[in-house]
């Protein structure tokens, strides 16, 4: 359990133990060779420079010795390591750990959807609800990239209704040289996804015409368009000045439709919360991502859908979310994915430790199991009731997991796909990530990243570290952002108009 931050000490008494049976601290501030500290009233002579958010050992810790932080194994000591010494990559050493899980015995219930607390959203005809209205033009692939852009940029400067939130473009890299099978497959999903939206009022595909990537998937070869999707080729259109014309009668024609459609109040428990972070630091699970947690439990608690990817971060903590599983099998799809996930690197030579960047590491996270056991934070303590594949429908009510890679726009392109009508991102050194349709919101780890990107962050979890605010106020007040945010609150992503989208490809360029 993490502790109560709220006490934090000030200069005098500058680093956190987060575990009683953790053999390291973490340096709340900067932390100069020869300071004395007392951690829990233990004296500690500090022998290294220790800068902000990186860990010092609190005794000697012996060659192959485990190092510990949150009360969990982060790797073992490559050499011998005194008292008051700063522990890195220098002289931390990842290992795969292997794992003792506690599988659940019987079968948890399903969280059931409360109708309290409400928003203001847009329900649509399948139950699910928009927390925003766009119209989307899709490019089927990258051979129509440029004209999907083109068709919703031609809207810019026009006043649309006041319910309607714009024309946005989803150009892309894909959609063609794809192999048959898997690839293709999870490309099809990911595009159904997106025009599929419950932030969708209306949807344009458009192709080239000759791609992989086939406009008839969507439409139904030979059937009439529905009411909410359209579909134009540049080769039938006669290229891309006439398909951005014809772009446009649609488009114009979706707007009136979206003109009439309103919100109303709905229950907060039809909110799927996507929860990622991204250019973390080490006090992302300290701070933010335990925060998030706690509103990830409210929303759960309600019969609200919060959703966690970034199967890679998640490894060396997957024994935490095997032992809240509803059922075994929800555990063993869990471990099957991240099996799937380290054949997958291996093709390419690769190992989960290379997930951590360079941000990562200079903000004190050592390794993947370190940067994980924060991660994981995020989900709070609820039930895992369901495992999906990316861009896979979310249905069920309760804490979701869902396989995505840990690159911040693939795992935030396969969460909306899935269907998350809402998007919370923790932070530590920073991240300006947005999406075209879903709003997300911006949590920083840490006082300095607020206040230095203040442009692109919403709230401050750095208030926990700084001992101004406990984890659960900050969550509280994360919960109640995310209300105002799906009745229509703009976020800093979306007033600085980030519209990243970048789908999964898992197959060979053909």
């Amino acid at each position: 359990m993490l502790l109560d931050l709220v006490n934090l000490p000030t200069a005098e008494n500058s680093v956190i133990r987060l575990h009683p049976s953790d053999n390291v601290a973490v340096a709340r501030v900067p932390v100069a060779a020869g300071t004395q500290l007392r951690v829990q009233d233990a004296g500690v002579a500090v022998l290294d420079y220790i800068p902000a958010g990186h860990k010092l050992a609190l005794r000697a810790i012996a060659p192959g010795e485990m190092v510990r932080r949150y009360g969990q194994a982060i790797g073992r000591a490559k050499t011998a390591i005194e008292p008051g010494q700063h522990i890195h990559t220098h002289n931390l050493s990842f290992e795969e750990l292997a794992m003792e899980y506690e599988f659940p015995a019987g079968e948890a219930a399903v969280p059931e959807r409360k109708q309290a607390p409400a928003f203001l959203g847009y329900v649509r005809e399948d139950g699910r609800v928009g927390t925003r209205n766009y119209i989307a033009v899709v490019a089927a692939s990258n051979c129509a990239a440029h004209t999907a852009e083109m068709a919703a940029r031609s809207f810019e400067g026009e006043t649309l209704p006041p319910n309607v939130d714009g024309v946005v473009a989803f150009p892309h890299g894909d959609g063609c040289g794809h192999t048959p099978g898997p690839d293709t497959e999870q490309l099809r999903r990911t595009f159904g996804g997106v025009l599929a939206h419950p932030n969708v009022s209306a949807a344009l595909i458009v192709g080239l015409g000759c791609e992989t990537n086939q406009i008839d998937h969507y439409l139904g070869k030979g059937a009439p368009r529905s009411a909410r999707l359209a579909g134009l080729t540049l080769q039938e259109s006669g290229g891309t000045r006439a398909t951005v014309e014809a772009a446009r009668r649609e488009i114009r024609r979706f707007i009136e439709q979206a003109a009439a459609e309103r919100r109303t109040e709905v229950p907060a428990s039809r909110i799927v919360l996507g929860l990622n972070c991204g250019g973390s630091d080490s006090f992302s699970g300290i701070t933010a991502n335990p925060a998030l947690g706690h509103c990830s439990d409210l929303l759960a608690e309600l019969g609200g859908t919060p959703v966690l990817g970034e199967t890679p971060e998640v490894v060396g903590a997957e024994h935490l979310l095997v032992r809240r599983a509803r059922n075994r099998a929800v555990a063993e799809r869990l471990l099957a994915f991240i099996a799937g996930y380290k054949d997958y690197l291996g093709r390419f030579g690769a190992s989960f430790d290379h997930n951590p960047s360079p941000g990562n590491k200079e903000g004190g996270l050592s390794n993947i199991l370190e940067k994980s056991l924060g991660a994981v934070a995020k989900a709070g303590t609820s039930r895992m009731i369901e495992v999906v594949d990316y861009a896979e429908p979310l249905t069920s009510p309760g804490f979701v997991f869902m396989n995505t890679p840990g690159y911040d726009p693939v795992s935030l392109t396969g969460l909306a796909a899935g269907g998350c009508n809402l998007i919370c991102f923790t932070t530590g050194r920073g991240s300006a990530i947005g999406f075209p349709t879903v709003p997300v919101i911006k949590i920083a780890s840490n006082s300095n990243t607020y206040r230095r990107m203040t442009d692109n962050m919403d709230i401050n979890g750095g208030a926990i570290a700084d001992g101004e605010k406990t984890v659960q106020q900050v969550g509280q007040e994360i919960f109640d952002r995310m209300l105002e945010v799906a009745s229509g609150r703009l976020t800093c992503a979306e007033r600085m108009g980030h519209q990243e989208f970048v789908p999964w490809r898992i197959g060979p360029v053909m």
